[in-house]
């Protein structure tokens, strides 16, 4: 498949009415870069590809002209069996990521079997001036260090991260609302020390109370605060 042939295959999987969803729901993409392909049809698209020349020319690219493209190249990515590998195409990568949708969606299987070699990369992440690679860092930490490898250290450098960006705040409360349900002792020390800032402490109570994982008991107690 060529490159022409690709974008004929995710036109032909074009959902007008899912176009417009992601339209309203990812503003900081061009409408115009908007094809609408469901993501489970642009994962498939992904697993058929990999390998090929095709998915080669998509990860070895800067920068794509449709969503959908990122998308793909950020499955491709997921896909990824060399954690080492994996390293260096997220570091090319990231830097072009603009919307929170692609940044969170790119979920490398391996990470969970190198945690060792991750917290270094999570660092190095963490203190890009990009907002989506940091997004990526705090969420990596959500998804991979808040059961056994928990560190409150881990949970004091999300909490050190100074930004105004929306996208990066929400992100931040995300990680505090889920270390909550998972790790609550360690971690209600932050809301109860009004270690994060005022905005995104708001945003935290918000998301514990619309959780599930956590008690009515804890959810009053996090809204007293």
């Amino acid at each position: 498949m060529n490159h022409s042939q690709f974008l004929d295959l995710l036109f032909d999987n074009q959902d007008l009415g899912y176009r417009e969803l992601q339209i309203k729901t990812i503003p900081s993409v061009s409408p115009d870069s908007i094809i609408g392909v469901r993501t489970p049809c642009l994962r498939s698209i992904a697993k058929e590809i990999k390998g090929s020349e095709l998915a080669d020319d998509i990860l070895s690219s800067a920068g794509h002209s449709y969503f959908e493209e990122y998308q793909i190249h950020a499955f491709l990515i997921s896909l990824e069996k060399d954690i080492n590998k994996c390293f260096i195409e997220l570091d090319r990568f990231l830097p072009y990521v603009d919307n929170w949708a692609t940044c969170d969606q790119m979920i490398p299987k391996i990470f969970s079997r190198n945690h060792d070699l991750l917290i270094p990369k999570v660092y190095d992440w963490i203190d890009s001036d990009h907002i989506y690679t940091r997004r990526f860092a705090v969420k990596v930490l959500m998804d991979h260090f808040l059961d056994d490898d928990f560190d409150v250290g881990y949970a004091e450098l999300v909490a050190s991260i100074n930004t105004d960006e929306y996208y990066l705040q929400m992100m931040i409360a995300w990680y505090f609302a889920t270390a909550l349900t998972k790790q609550y002792d360690q971690t209600i020390q932050f809301m109860e020390g009004r270690c994060l800032d005022p905005v995104i402490h708001k945003m935290t109570v918000r998301k514990v109370s619309d959780s599930y994982r956590i008690s009515e008991e804890r959810k009053s107690y996090i809204r007293s605060l």
